[in-house]
């Protein structure tokens, strides 16, 4: 347990550390503390010996270890309300009524990345209490259409096919198969109701079984798939801790590594923190993140950057998203 001027001392560090990215000296805290430095260098040293802070080498001052971000943000962290302007820059996009939501999700984390210089992470799929409405099918050209997918709770997908030499009624067949034997069913398992009781029987239907088949899975296997939008990617070379060209190229393959999405989704639908050793994706970085859900779509919000990181900042501003998701 801390004492007031340790737990003090401490908060300065960080708050500090995380402004400026330079080691916190002895006469900084006492100016702000109005104390002795020999007092604040004992003091400094006990939060040394605790593993809160760490000593670098090129400066006598003093930076906040892993554990020391894990103290702040668990008994230290003020959230106060948001700024003005970025309460605004959000407020726009949310109050714009053309925009969908899964635009105005997207749209919001590019303005947070923008804002911050971090990484901001969406990982979105159709809400799994969906049910299958309907499917149309809407002619481009002779080679090319439009699937259109539609659910229960209003949300609409559509994706582009290519049906070149397959005849137009052979399409609408299989489009009223599929309305007929699976509308009603949980989106998330109309991929197995399509490999288990359309593909057996889709033959006696329509020459062009084989092929449609597979245009349709393939279909509905994207729409219930994560979406994932990556923001700012390059905002990692913004961060002076990431200097080094081995070190930015590793970060950036696990942005691309398909693994990245299981190590990113949340299933806590409270704002998470996980520094360093606790996200599993890089051990000099934080993530934070949470679940959000609507009637028509579920997902992951995240932000990562360096674990020198405005949490407070960041922890309000996927708050104030998250609830605009929701409400």
């Amino acid at each position: 347990m801390l004492t007031n001027r340790q737990n003090e001392i401490l908060k300065i560090i960080v708050l500090e550390y995380i402004k400026l990215a330079k080691p916190v000296g002895s006469n900084l805290i006492c100016d702000r503390l109005n104390c002795s430095s020999a007092t604040i260098r004992s003091e400094m040293a006990y939060l040394e010996d605790m593993g809160l802070l760490e000593k670098t080498h090129t400066s006598s001052g003093r930076i906040p270890s892993e554990s020391g971000y894990r103290y702040y943000v668990d008994n230290l962290m003020e959230l106060k309300e948001m700024s003005a302007e970025d309460m605004l820059k959000l407020q726009i996009i949310f109050k714009n009524n053309q925009l969908q939501l899964t635009d105005c999700v997207k749209k919001s984390l590019e303005i947070v990345s923008d804002m911050t210089n971090y990484t901001s992470v969406k990982l979105g799929t159709l809400s799994h209490e969906s049910k299958l409405k309907q499917i149309e099918v809407v002619p481009i050209d002779i080679d090319n259409m439009i699937v259109i997918v539609i659910t229960d709770k209003g949300f609409v997908e559509h994706r582009n096919i290519n049906v070149s030499k397959i005849n137009l009624e052979e399409i609408k067949k299989t489009v009223e198969l599929i309305n007929n034997m699976i509308v009603g069913t949980p989106i998330d398992e109309v991929s197995n109701k399509l490999e288990f009781e359309i593909k057996p029987i889709i033959g006696n239907y329509v020459k062009e079984h084989e092929r449609l088949y597979n245009v349709f899975y393939d279909v509905f296997t994207k729409v219930t798939s994560k979406n994932v939008d990556i923001v700012g990617k390059k905002n990692i070379l913004k961060q002076p801790e990431f200097n080094d060209i081995d070190k930015i190229s590793e970060i950036f393959d696990k942005f691309d590594d398909k693994d990245f999405i299981e190590l990113v989704e949340e299933n806590d639908n409270n704002i998470k923190v996980y520094i360093g050793k606790e996200n599993n994706i890089d051990e000099d970085m934080t993530i934070i993140k949470t679940k959000y859900k609507t009637d028509k779509e579920e997902g992951t919000l995240a932000v990562i950057g360096p674990k020198r990181m405005e949490y407070d900042r960041v922890v309000q501003l996927l708050e104030f998203i998250k609830k605009n998701i929701e409400r």
